[in-house]
């Protein structure tokens, strides 16, 4: 029994009616892509977000969380148009989108729990989309994949406020037990890559850095916005036609564009166009290594992509620039990289199994040797590909 199924019963005196989960997920090569219609790499992991839930007919939804002290409440006709600046906003805003396109006469009950440490697994999507389930289950609703994507997003962007793409979101519906999922946004057209037989086994190893971290209070908007700028200003010089700013995205600008004119680019506007057209690159080959069964390939783009996430992106907090170099410098890790935005949260790698306690003893030990303030809050976790949510 989870641990939210026993404090619903500790709460309501009885057990929850039903348990939705979505699965975390981690983004191996693709990071800072989506939200200009490039093209990412996932896998949706073995651990992730629960909710015991059962239905309330009285339309209220009543909500807690084992991660958060704060209980929340709302009606599915009454919720707040703007953000509380609380751990539920992001279920509000999917009540909220929810409600504008099919009746909700239910609210439920529910405990949230969450089986990692909060930061760079996309926990925000993924209870978001935990909930999404919850909410459609008690209320008799089954909207297709890509709606249920499209609802997630608005959340994130609409009602949170933060500028992120569909990565997250799709990573988590799409992907399947070891497979890659390759995933172009511009049309949402996608791929799940199955594992080639001469493939060596790996492990998915999640290194969180003992620092949490939100995309909202982050420079996450700000690297967004400096992306866009860059693509507005590259369609001005080659005289291409551009239209609202917000809708202005790289994926536009042909990268012989980019080539001819990325001097006349401010350098901060260059650096984040130069990682995302690198990156468009990296997720293309990333996936034919995959294909062909290279591990050792799709991991050395994994780092790369890594390294440009702190050169050209300029992302990575101190802790998590420490983590990634350790990663590159240890026996038995192919590739990995930051995990989610790069400036708190984790990096995932993918590792040889046969070195899982030298690795974990090596990158630990180099961690705290730099964070020593930041032991008992530092955590490694072996994970496994997943499938993604169940709708």
């Amino acid at each position: 029994m989870k641990n939210c199924e026993k404090r619903f019963h500790k709460i309501y005196h009885r057990d929850a009616a039903a348990l939705a989960f979505c699965p975390y997920r981690i983004c191996p090569i693709g990071a800072h892509s989506d939200h200009n219609m490039g093209k990412v790499t996932g896998q949706a992991i073995d651990k992730g977000i629960h909710i015991a839930y059962s239905p309330k007919e009285n339309g209220v939804i009543e909500l807690c969380s084992l991660q958060f002290d704060k209980r929340a409440q709302w009606h599915v006709a009454q919720v707040p148009e703007r953000r509380q600046g609380d751990w539920a906003d992001y279920l509000r805003g999917a009540t909220l989108e929810l409600g504008r396109r099919y009746p909700l006469t239910r609210g439920l009950s529910g405990v949230i729990e969450g089986s990692l440490p909060i930061g760079g697994l996309s926990s925000s999507a993924a209870v978001t989309l935990s909930f999404f389930s919850a909410l459609c289950a008690v209320n008799g609703l089954k909207p297709a994949a890509p709606e249920l994507i499209k609802m997630a997003v608005a959340v994130e962007n609409n009602y949170v406020g933060v500028s992120s793409g569909k990565l997250d979101q799709s990573c988590e519906i799409y992907s399947r037990k070891n497979q890659l999922l390759y995933l172009d946004t511009l049309d949402d057209s996608y791929e799940v890559i199955p594992t080639h037989p001469s493939m060596p086994s790996y492990d998915i190893m999640i290194f969180f850095s003992g620092v949490e971290r939100t995309l909202a209070g982050s420079a996450f908007n700000m690297r967004v916005d400096e992306a866009r700028s860059a693509a507005y200003a590259l369609k001005a010089f080659a005289g291409l036609p551009y239209g609202k700013f917000g809708e202005t995205n790289l994926r536009e600008v042909p990268r012989e564009v980019y080539e001819q004119y990325k001097n006349r680019l401010p350098e901060t506007w260059r650096r984040r166009a130069e990682h995302w057209y690198t990156e468009f690159a990296r997720v293309e080959a990333g996936a034919e290594a995959w294909r062909r069964g290279d591990l050792m390939e799709f991991g050395r783009l994994s780092f790369e992509s890594g390294r440009s996430s702190i050169e050209n992106w300029e992302t990575g907090s101190p802790e998590l620039k420490t983590l990634y170099d350790i990663m590159t410098h240890t026996d038995g890790i192919y590739g990995g990289r930051f995990s989610g935005a790069g400036f708190k949260g984790c990096c995932m790698a993918l590792t040889d199994p046969a070195f899982r306690e030298s690795i974990t003893e090596k990158v630990t030990e180099a961690y705290l040797r730099e964070f020593p303030d930041l032991k008992g809050k530092f955590s490694v976790h072996i994970c496994q590909s997943a499938d993604g949510v169940s709708l």
